[in-house]
């Protein structure tokens, strides 16, 4: 398939009937122990509150389509839940194993760290185990920097993992 043969992506906001999609793509990470600290899988209905917390105008949660079908996301939501924390969200990128390694990510990240002053965000971090070498590589293509490094705060499997505090100033 050449380049111009591929499927069109779009981005959008999520909505409510994408949850079932958004959590298999986030339980489908839960196995390789690289992108999140959950162990078992999630219920959908265990994340509609998740789901129902973000709003496109500050928190948005958007989704990439491919045929019409959701193939990634991108979560922006509120850090430490305190007032001084306003201007400064956590994102969480996760994509479909079938579409990884196509751009996509980088679409997401793009578009977050080019809408973020919309969102009147200032700092944007994302927090990474120290061994989900891709996932770091991808922002620091997008200028994050270490800004903290957790050593062994997760167990996964037996064994501890170190977490990668990465930031960026909007």
């Amino acid at each position: 398939m050449t380049r111009h043969d591929r499927p069109i992506l779009s981005i959008r906001h999520a909505r409510e009937r994408d949850l079932n999609a958004i959590v298999a793509i986030y339980n489908a990470a839960i196995p390789g122990r690289k992108a999140t600290a959950d162990l078992e899988p999630v219920s959908v209905e265990s994340r509609r509150p998740w789901f129902r917390s973000h709003v496109p105008n500050r928190y948005p949660l958007w989704v990439t389509e491919r045929d019409r079908r959701v193939v990634a996301w991108l979560s922006v939501r509120r850090f430490y839940g305190r007032p001084a924390y306003a201007a400064t969200a956590e994102l969480g990128i996760y994509v479909d194993p079938d579409y990884q390694h196509q751009g996509i990510g980088s679409q997401l990240l793009d578009l977050a760290v080019r809408e973020g002053p919309k969102l009147h965000l200032k700092t944007v971090l994302a927090f990474v185990f120290a061994h989900n070498t891709p996932s770091l590589r991808l922002f620091e293509q997008f200028g994050f920097g270490e800004w903290g490094y957790l050593p062994c705060v997760a167990e996964l499997d037996g064994v501890l993992r170190d977490l990668v505090i990465l930031g960026k100033r909007l």
